[in-house]
């Protein structure tokens, strides 16, 4: 079990860093002046496959945290109420992660229609997402 949740906790952190980055991306991609195809270009390359590679930590992420949870009873039972909240913040961070596509497709299309300081809002979402499924896990406050 402590394999696992080794793992687990690797690919948990390395999804995250991906889902920091991702927007800083966008945040660039909102800055390039419009006739500047090539840096464009490099920076939707980057988030494309950023985006990709974030992707399959998620799912080995999910897959190792449900063997943790079913598999090993973590998080089952009576006073894991924390572990509810938990599951609502990781839906909410896999809907971050959705959103994130969905705003690197309107760039590709050229269709963005959020302001960059929109954009650096929505960066700081996922460092809060972490933050407090990072509380929840260690502190389990009830």
């Amino acid at each position: 079990m402590l394999w696992i949740k080794a793992l687990h906790i690797v690919f948990v952190a390395s999804w995250f860093a991906g889902l920091f980055y991702l927007p800083r991306i966008l945040v660039n991609l909102a800055q390039v002046p419009p006739d500047s195809h090539p840096e464009r270009e490099r920076l939707l390359l980057m988030a494309r496959k950023l985006y990709r590679f974030s992707g399959l930590l998620m799912v080995v992420a999910l897959v190792l945290g449900t063997v943790l949870w079913l598999g090993f009873g973590i998080g089952l039972g009576r006073g894991n109420g924390w572990m509810h909240v938990k599951l609502a913040l990781v839906v909410a961070v896999g809907y971050y992660h959705y959103q994130c596509g969905r705003l690197l497709h309107d760039f590709e299309q050229f269709s963005n229609r959020r302001s960059e300081r929109w954009l650096r809002v929505f960066n700081e979402a996922a460092v809060l997402l972490f933050t407090a499924i990072v509380v929840l896990v260690v502190v389990k406050p009830f």
